[in-house]
Formats: structure tokens, sequence, C-alpha cells
């Protein structure tokens, strides 16, 4: 995986802020990307053809958008802010296969029905955790996620045994998650604190659990991490009031170290538990 640090070509989102008088809004975490190199290298992840449909969330001043626009067959545009709506029907008028929607993604009732999709954005550190949550749990999954998410983030989603967290289960279990290259905060403008990373996203086709086994097995995982400092066997025997006798024979049964850790779990050792347990 590559850091973008290389000669910076600045996208032009300057002249556009001095054209309509406005800046970024800190409230809403907007941070504009002005590299064009890591620009083209979210095109290029996105892996795009002209039959795809595309959706975007904060596009901002349309900068992703028209790339995105050249190359595919549509792409919806969810922006929150209304300013940049405005901004984005101008700039964007001569591009037919753009649609525009000023509303905030969490809470829309916005759906993409029977359609597949690509979700294609740069969006506020802040969205990451619901954002992905809200798509990997929806009845139409996207085929692909690309995001250019806070590079810990990034770093917490893909992590592996015995780095395992919480945030890492939820998004494993749904998808398998890939950082393509991480990105200086020098490429956005206001600078954030942190440097960002590319991530890519793509949904598992079955989660091989229905919906109710789904809420239980989270309940599960959430019980496991409850207290990071004790042993998953405490965590999960206080939370369920089951005797620690009686995990320590499951444990043994299913192959994990009864001194080990909820960060020592993959998913596979998490759904061993689960099946072991008989939840409802």
């Amino acid at each position: 995986m590559k850091n973008i640090t290389a000669k910076m070509k600045t996208l032009s989102i300057f002249e556009l802020f001095k054209k309509y008088n406005i800046k970024p809004s800190k409230r809403l975490g907007q941070n504009f990307l002005i590299n064009e190199n890591v620009l083209g290298k979210i095109i290029e992840s996105a892996e795009l053809s002209k039959n795809d449909t595309i959706l975007e969330i904060g596009p901002g001043l349309g900068i992703l958008t028209i790339e995105l626009a050249k190359k595919v067959k549509r792409v919806t545009a969810i922006e929150k802010d209304k300013r940049f709506c405005d901004i984005l029907k101008e700039n964007l008028k001569d591009y037919k296969n753009v649609e525009i929607i000023n509303a905030d993604i969490l809470n829309t009732r916005y759906k993409i029905q029977n359609t597949k999709y690509k979700i294609v954005a740069n969006i506020p550190y802040y969205l990451t955790s619901p954002l992905i949550r809200k798509f990997l749990e929806a009845e139409n999954k996207p085929s692909l996620m690309i995001l250019m998410v806070q590079k810990e983030v990034a770093q917490r989603i893909c992590a592996k045994p015995p780095k395992m967290s919480l945030l890492s289960v939820a998004v494993q279990f749904y998808a398998e998650p890939e950082i393509i290259t991480y990105v200086s905060k020098k490429s956005f403008y206001p600078q954030p604190k942190v440097d960002s990373a590319i991530l890519r996203i793509e949904p598992l086709m079955s989660t091989n659990l229905n919906a109710n086994e789904r809420k239980y097995f989270f309940e599960l995982v959430k019980a496991g991490f409850s207290s990071k400092r004790k042993y998953l066997i405490n965590n999960l025997s206080r939370e369920f009031k089951i005797q620690n006798s009686k995990f320590k024979i499951l444990f043994e049964q299913v192959g994990l170290a009864q001194k080990c850790r909820a960060e020592n779990l993959s998913i596979n050792d998490w759904i061993k538990v689960f099946h072991s347990l008989n939840i409802p």
C-alpha cells in the first residue's frame, strides 16, 4: 500500500469558493480534496465501467462527481449542505446522467432499489461508522464501496487478530475491507489534523446468519468487548450470566485459549462461539 505524498497537482476548488463566496463548514466536517493525484487514485480504485450506477455521498463542489459522470451510466449525489447543492446543479447542468439530492444520507429514506450500484465518496470522518453500517446492513447492498476515511479508522476496520475491535468485527462480518493507499492531510482544504486512507470495502454475498441470528451475534460480540482489560470468558460470563466453567468447556471445544481476549478472535471464531452457545 502506498502513501500519496508526491508532488501535488492542486484542483481548482479555491476558485469556486471565491466565485460563490462560501467557506467550508467545520460543523459538517467539510474537508475538500485538492490533490489531483488522489482523485485519480479514487477513480482507479472504483473499477468503473460505462454500465455502472454510482452513489456519491457528500459531493461538495462536484470535483469527484464530474470525473465519475464522465465514466459511468448514472451518478446520484447526495449532499446535506444546500449551499453546495445549488452550486452542483449549476456546474453539473451539462451532465444529464447526474442527479443531485439535498438530504442527510443517514436520515433520508432514499434507497437504490433493484439496481446494482457502487458507493464512491470522500466523506466527513464522523460519518464513517454509521454510513458503512447503514449500507452493509441494507437490503440492497452496494457491490463495492470506495471511501476516503481517517487513517486510524481504516486501520481499525482492516485489523486482524490480535488487534480486532468491535468496529473491525462489524465490518468484516459483512465485507472484505482493504486499504488502497494512505493520503496526506496536506491533500485537503482545510487541512485536517490527521492523515486519511482510501478504503475499499467489498460486501460479501451472504453472511450465513438470518436477521434474528445477526441481532444476537452482535449482542455476543458487544458483550465480548465490554471490558477490554478482562479475559473474554469473564466478559461473556458476566453479560450472559453463565458460569465461567461452562465457557471454559465451550472454549476448549471450539479451540480457543481460555485466557484469550476479544481482540484475539477472528470472525470465524466468533461464529463458532455463537453457534456453540445455541443463542436463539
